[in-house]
């Protein structure tokens, strides 16, 4: 169990190199188009590091992680967010929370993706954004035997109730943006 999470040194994930390779302003950008968002649920936050890119452009930011010391150092860089030991199959939030919930690459980490991605709709008002490695063999990122197929990645998608749906491929990630 947990076998696909995240198990390497914390300050690599907040690397300059790795910053820039996930485009993190790009995604922002892509997940808040065209919608007007007041607050955002950071699933598998980490290191913080796009809870911090949404407080930046004035979002009330909540951040979900299993591992208690990704929270401590998203605190760090996230001051005004609020920060919860859990995981992605069980958000501790009532239904319709909140305006976004993003799941910064930790769907191809959960057990039971499907449960993330209904949990995910679950706590939602609006949208839901998936930032996701794409499905091809690479040196960064998971192996390819942990990455999901972008037809199965549909199938759950619908399996969990989205009505629409779209993406857009960045240079080394891709993001989906789904609503009712």
């Amino acid at each position: 169990m947990h076998e696909k999470r995240f198990d390497g040194e914390i300050e690599r994930l907040r690397a300059p190199e790795r910053l820039k390779r996930l485009e993190v302003e790009r995604v922002a950008t892509f997940c808040l188009d065209s919608a007007v968002l007041r607050n955002v649920l950071d699933v598998g936050t980490g290191t913080g590091v796009f809870a911090e890119a949404f407080s930046e452009r004035g979002l009330e930011v909540s951040g979900i992680d299993a591992n208690p010391k990704m929270i401590t150092v998203a605190r760090l860089f996230v001051p005004k967010g609020s920060f919860r030991e859990a995981t992605a199959e069980a958000l501790p939030y009532p239904n319709a929370s909140f305006d976004l919930v993003f799941l910064g690459l930790v769907l191809h980490e959960s057990d039971d993706p499907l449960t993330v991605l209904q949990e995910a709709w679950r706590v939602t008002r609006n949208r839901v954004c998936i930032l996701e490695w794409p499905y091809r063999d690479e040196e960064v990122g998971p192996p390819l035997a942990h990455r999901i197929e972008p037809e199965e990645l549909t199938q759950m998608i619908q399996k969990a109730g989205f009505l629409h749906w779209e993406f857009q491929a960045f240079s080394n990630t891709v993001v989906y943006r789904l609503s009712g």
